[in-house]
């Protein structure tokens, strides 16, 4: 199975070798229809600190690093 990704924009880079990107979605209502935005933060690896505040970046996932990384940063948008 391949690995999930997804795209964000870098909302900080204050942490070591990690970067949090936050991922916007858009859902719908089960039952009025009305269609919503989501928006959810995952912390990324980033071993060179190439990333910072304002990227768009592609991430994916991977086998966890530590308690909250089960990402890391593919690549810039």
């Amino acid at each position: 199975m391949p690995a999930k990704k997804l795209q964000g924009i870098v909302v900080s880079d204050k942490m070591q070798r990690t970067v949090v990107v936050e991922v916007e979605s858009i859902k719908e209502h089960p039952k009025y229809k009305r269609r919503f935005k989501i928006h959810k933060k995952y912390k990324a690896h980033d071993e060179k600190g190439e990333f910072h505040i304002g990227d768009k970046v592609t991430i994916e996932e991977i086998k966890p690093i530590s308690k909250d990384k089960t990402w890391k940063v593919a690549g810039k948008i």
